[in-house]
């Protein structure tokens, strides 16, 4: 299976990059795991026209790589582990051999994104640094494919 993350900005924090690094490497027995970072726009004044710039841009690398796209929406649904580990097998089952997820900006999403999508996916009701979503991102992705893979790190 094939994983992309696209998402905006790069992490700056030597212990979050630490912490992917260490889930990056734990899923290469799994999948292919692919970080794709777009540039973040980010300007304070005009959030609207970031959001529209930022989702152009990941709708653009989504049309590039195609495959099942969730988006990880704070106004989603929410999922346990468990289901959504089984929601990675049946998407694979489907036929889908290249899953993108993405994290959008720190101002949001444009709803033509949240449109084109195949799957919206909350983590929680609350709000976590961009950064740091993305190691709790690999976190769950090491452990929906350890669950899937009857390995011991899920309890």
């Amino acid at each position: 299976m094939n994983i992309n993350l696209v998402c905006i900005g790069k992490v700056k924090e030597k212990y979050i990059n630490e912490g992917i690094d260490e889930f990056l490497k734990r899923l290469t027995a799994f999948a292919k795991v692919r970080v794709i970072e777009l540039k973040e726009d980010g300007n304070d004044i005009q959030r609207e026209k970031s959001i529209e710039k930022e989702c152009s841009e990941i709708i653009k690398t989504l049309e590039k790589n195609k495959g099942y796209s969730i988006l990880l929406d704070i106004g989603a649904k929410q999922l346990s582990s468990e289901e959504m580990a089984r929601e990675i097998e049946n998407i694979g089952v489907r036929g889908n051999s290249t899953i993108n997820f993405v994290i959008g900006g720190s101002y949001g999403v444009s709803d033509e994104l949240r449109k084109i999508v195949d799957m919206r996916l909350s983590f929680s009701k609350m709000t976590f640094p961009h950064q740091l979503m993305r190691l709790i991102f690999f976190e769950q992705l090491y452990r929906w494919f350890g669950i899937n893979n009857n390995i011991k790190y899920h309890k």
